[in-house]
Parts: structure tokens; sequence; C-alpha cells
């Protein structure tokens, strides 16, 4: 028969909360992780962000002329419309 002595009981004591320290300990880094590599992301969308505002202000009142068979997509929205007079 297998008798319970005191120092099994706060060995197994030590242990449960070892492991619940170093289960949080190790929770708290992967939250640390994903909040750093959210941040990461949204510089990156705030870089392209600026880097197109800034190519548009550039171009801001500029006019492109294509010539060719060279369509976008907003343009293959649009048609041409001939005006009659009644």
């Amino acid at each position: 028969m297998v008798e319970a002595s005191f120092t099994g009981l706060v060995k197994t004591i030590l242990l449960i909360i070892g492991a619940m320290v170093a289960l949080r300990f190790i929770g708290r880094l992967m939250i640390a992780k994903r909040n750093i590599e959210e941040e990461r992301e949204l510089l990156n969308r705030e870089r392209s962000f600026q880097r197109e505002r800034s190519e548009k202000l550039r171009n801001f009142g500029k006019i492109n002329v294509v010539k060719g068979k060279q369509q976008t997509t907003a343009n293959t929205a649009t048609e041409d419309v001939d005006f009659e007079e009644v």
C-alpha cells in the first residue's frame, strides 16, 4: 500500500504551481508576440497608405493619355454616348 507523505504532497503542490506559472509565462509571451506582429502589420499598411497618398498628391491634376486598346476596369464600365438634338 502506498502512503501519502507530507513531502510528496508538498512536491505535488509545488509542481502544480510551477506548471501554472510556466503556462502563464508562455501565454504572456504569445500575447506579446501577437501584439508585435499586429503592430508591424499596421505600420506596413500605414506606410503603403502614405506612399499611395504621396503618389496621388504628386499626380494630382495631371492628365494621362493612354493610346491603344489598353483599358482599365473603370473604363470598361463606362460607355461613350452620342447626344442628338431633338
